[in-house]
């Protein structure tokens, strides 16, 4: 299946495992991730979840062959990609991330569900949705800007600009960066620390903090404009380019 669950105490760790292909999201991925973190909801043992990747990369968003078979045919978008997003909004423990290296695309999208993110020096965010001819997802269209502001998030969800390590801890993205050997073993630290917490205020507060039905209605409108613009010349045109470089 490509994904990795542990759970160590009260911290479960998610790993996306599929190194070849840089941890690029398959529907069974999607999958897998979204039944961990909805049962996680059921399992009092559970405290916190970490998202970690493979040295080097922790994901390279979905995977592009996936999408090109629903834009050359009836152009919907996965449901295991649409549950994965709305198990991200309705999470109720604590998300952790744990990143190395290359994080595109929904690699990027989904750590701003996350309440920590621990990134390596060589870390790599940026989101290719409008070069694609898409748009963004995972509600990014929402929380990017209320995070970073309207400039840097349109710089990096529309203009397609990357972001270094040092650049996502400025604009609130990472809260800190370690060496690439020392990114898991730190997150996994934050995570222990985290579900040491008073549980039930730990997860009072974190309610408050966030809007899950808020987030929910972003991510249904962005699933709606993404399947419509998968149908689109630009987005054909777009993957046929990516997979010729391929070749």
């Amino acid at each position: 299946m490509h994904i990795a669950i542990k759970d160590e105490g009260p911290v479960r760790l998610i790993r996306m495992d599929r190194p070849e292909k840089k941890n690029a999201l398959t529907s069974a991925m999607y999958a897998e991730m979204a039944s961990a973190i909805v049962e996680a909801k059921t399992n009092p043992s559970i405290r916190c979840i970490v998202f970690a990747g493979a040295p080097g990369a922790f994901c390279a968003g979905n995977d592009l062959a996936d999408f090109q078979r629903a834009a050359t045919g009836e152009g919907e978008l996965d449901g295991a990609v649409v549950r994965f997003l709305h198990a991200l909004a309705h999470a109720e423990v604590p998300l952790v991330a744990a990143v190395d290296g290359l994080a595109v695309g929904v690699g990027t999208t989904m750590l701003l569900h996350c309440d920590h993110v621990t990134a390596s020096a060589n870390a790599r965010f940026m989101t290719p949705f409008v070069k694609l001819g898409l748009v963004p997802e995972a509600a990014s269209s929402l929380l990017a800007p209320e995070l970073m502001g309207h400039r840097r998030a349109f710089s990096l969800l529309v203009m397609g600009r990357p972001l270094d390590a040092q650049a996502a801890r400025e604009c609130g993205l990472v809260n800190e960066i370690v060496d690439s050997a020392e990114v898991e073993g730190t997150a996994m630290k934050a995570a222990q620390e985290i579900a040491a917490l008073p549980h039930d205020a730990v997860m009072a507060s974190r309610r408050l903090m966030r809007r899950p039905g808020e987030l929910v209605e972003r991510i249904d409108e962005e699933v709606l404009l993404y399947e419509q613009f998968m149908r689109s010349p630009e987005a054909r045109a777009a993957f046929e380019k990516f997979f010729e470089k391929k070749k």
